[in-house]
């Protein structure tokens, strides 16, 4: 747990021992930063600050969603920033945090063992080395969340800046007809950029509809801080208006690649049909030859025979097969061809 006071001086750091005088001295704004909240530091912010024990119950366990719950004093509210991992699968990052009007407490996870630990604390270190540095002189805990808040909306942005860069790679694969080669790889990848679009527009969306939420509940913000917070609430949603356009981008791509590739399909049948005719064609023609030269052969063959015919051993006999030979290929000619197979 780090312990945090901000006032005219700068940043000063103390430990979690002065925690109950530095609220009670009421100067400055005071900021707990909690890298994991197990059971011992949800029963130290509920003997402090007392905390709902609902909001620190969901402080200890993950959260799927966002949201926010609105108290006496303070607003508790549950955020996410994405995070890819490996095989393009998408980590929720979660930051609770409990706002007041003199301080704020940022607690970090649960998180997923097999996302990035360190993705976690970008934002509240963007933060902290802003407040170092001088860079940043939050003058109310509304601002100084505020500004956590920005960070967050500003790597959603570059997230999505990064996706659309790969869309555009994919697009012009698909326009120089390169995916053909590797077509399940190309979906893989066209289809991950899409999920990870999607998760984003889903997270903005929701964190969207807290800070609305939040906006509404006028009673708990400072004088001239509700436009800060409505502020919060339009980055959320051109987050999500960006992600969404992206996502319909991905989706002329992929309708593009799909219009190709029944392209490609409907030419290579059409050019299989033509095969096809053409043998057809080829046994239609080899069919009639056959039945053609089959006639010479049937009646040589015949009277090849060593028994008597009428016209046996005769020049007549000779010139009667040969007839009906010529008579019959020439009859089977004019078949053929009344039917087109020659």
């Amino acid at each position: 747990m780090d312990v945090y006071r901000i006032d005219e001086y700068g940043l000063s750091q103390h430990g979690r021992e002065d925690l109950p005088r530095l609220l009670a001295d009421g100067t400055g704004i005071i900021w707990v930063d909690i890298p994991q909240c197990r059971l011992e530091e949800a029963a130290l912010l509920g003997s402090i600050f007392g905390f709902s024990e609902i909001a620190l119950h969901d402080c200890v366990q993950r959260n799927h969603v966002s949201k926010i719950q609105a108290y006496d004093d303070y607003v508790f509210t549950v955020l996410h920033t994405p995070e890819v991992g490996e095989r393009g699968h998408v980590h929720y990052i979660e930051l609770d945090q409990f706002l007041g009007a003199t301080y704020l407490v940022t607690v970090h996870g649960p998180l997923n063992p097999k996302a990035k630990q360190e993705v976690a604390f970008l934002d509240t270190g963007a933060v902290l080395e802003g407040l170092r540095s001088g860079m940043i002189r939050p003058e109310s805990a509304f601002e100084l969340s505020s500004a956590i808040i920005a960070s967050m909306t500003r790597r959603e942005i570059d997230m999505i800046a990064l996706l659309a860069e790969e869309s555009g790679h994919l697009e012009q694969r698909v326009m120089a007809d390169e995916v053909m080669q590797d077509t399940e790889g190309f979906l893989a990848e066209l289809f991950r950029v899409w999920y990870e679009l999607l998760a984003i527009r889903t997270i903005a969306v929701h964190s969207t509809a807290t800070y609305d939420r939040m906006a509404r509940l006028a009673r708990f913000l400072p004088a001239g801080q509700a436009p800060l917070i409505a502020d919060l609430a339009d980055r959320f949603e051109m987050v999500s208006s960006m992600a969404d356009g992206q996502r319909e981008s991905i989706h002329g791509v992929i309708e593009f690649f799909q219009t190709r590739v029944s392209t490609h399909l409907t030419v290579s049948s059409d050019d299989l049909a033509k095969v096809s005719v053409r043998q057809n064609d080829d046994m239609r023609r080899i069919s009639a030859w056959v039945g053609i030269v089959a006639v010479p052969t049937a009646v040589t063959g015949f009277f090849g025979q060593n028994v008597p015919y009428p016209g046996f051993g005769k020049q007549s006999g000779f010139i009667a097969s040969d007839l009906i030979m010529i008579t019959v290929a020439a009859v089977l000619y004019v078949f053929f061809r009344k039917k087109e197979w020659l």
